[in-house]
């Protein structure tokens, strides 16, 4: 399939690209610069610019793009930046339909941040968004995709978990404390996280990539039973570089250091991914220990 990715630069944008290269699929970026290799189409979101004729034999795109969540403190520009990012990279590509004959395959992404802090509640892809700057985020997020759906495209938003991975996201916070014995618990550490070796979010947006009738959102993480308390995660990083893992974060100062953000790092989603079982999807990492012994690099 001839598959286009916008945001491919990033770190899961890297990995589809580099896997689906790898099972001959012939993939296309979309760049906000001018165009260096035959590969490369240039869009530009902000002003909703994207040539419906480069995509002509398009089977797929996939929209990866959008700020970091928390790359910067979110001060009123910053916040105002992941949303635009989000809403205008997906509009521009969801605007597109109206002017193509065919439908094309779209798989956008979206984040679990959709349900907020839900305690010890377990969220599916029924359940409602939570309360909060995310849910608000993510909820005109996935709105954004409406004119590709009402065009007849088969549109999937992708919920996704907190990724592990050896390099980039997550654990370029979380590595380089860890192996300092610092990356205790964070609060009380009680906090459910929702996460997804980057391996198996690849091959979830390739098996949503292949599966167009999979439509709406699918929440992308290891099954529910496989969720971790953020303590007991970081405790399986910590045995898997010999450190430990005991000396917390209080709240107090994570709100010192990160601001509002910290709200939604000590909040608690535990997702339960119906849509990607019910579809056959299976995971190559679903024990804690198996999923950062993978992000430690030793897979």
């Amino acid at each position: 399939m001839r598959i286009a990715i916008a945001g491919a630069s990033g770190l899961i944008g890297t990995a589809l690209s580099q896997s689906l290269t790898q099972r001959a699929d012939e993939v296309v970026h979309l760049v906000r610069r001018a165009p260096k290799a035959s590969h490369e189409i240039r869009w530009d979101p902000a002003i909703g610019e994207l040539d419906p004729t480069a995509l002509q034999g398009v089977s797929a795109i996939v929209n990866l793009a959008g700020a970091g969540i928390g790359d910067k403190r979110w001060t009123a520009a910053y916040k105002r930046k992941l949303v635009d990012s989000r809403v205008d990279s997906t509009t521009t590509i969801a605007r597109v339909a109206e002017r193509l004959d065919g439908p094309i395959r779209l798989v956008n992404a979206s984040a679990m941040g959709y349900y907020g802090d839900r305690g010890e509640e377990t969220v599916d892809e029924d359940s409602s968004p939570g309360e909060g700057f995310l849910p608000r985020l993510v909820t005109a997020w996935e709105s954004a995709t409406a004119p590709a759906a009402a065009a007849g495209w088969p549109v999937a938003f992708v919920r996704t978990g907190l990724v592990l991975s050896p390099g980039g996201g997550l654990m370029d916070r979380v590595l380089p404390l860890a192996k300092l014995g610092l990356a205790g618990p964070l609060g009380n550490g009680r906090q459910w996280w929702s996460w997804i070796s980057l391996a198996d979010e690849v091959r979830a947006l390739m098996h949503l990539i292949d599966h167009p009738e999979i439509v709406g959102p699918v929440n992308v993480s290891v099954p529910a039973e496989s969720a971790a308390r953020q303590r007991d995660a970081m405790r399986a990083l910590g045995r898997q570089l010999r450190r430990p893992a005991i000396l917390p974060a209080p709240s107090p100062a994570l709100r010192v250091v990160l601001g509002e953000f910290a709200g939604d790092v000590l909040s608690s989603t535990r997702m339960a991914p119906k849509v990607l079982q019910r579809s056959g999807f299976e995971w190559s990492h679903t024990d804690i220990d198996a999923g950062m012994a993978y992000a430690a690099g030793r897979p």
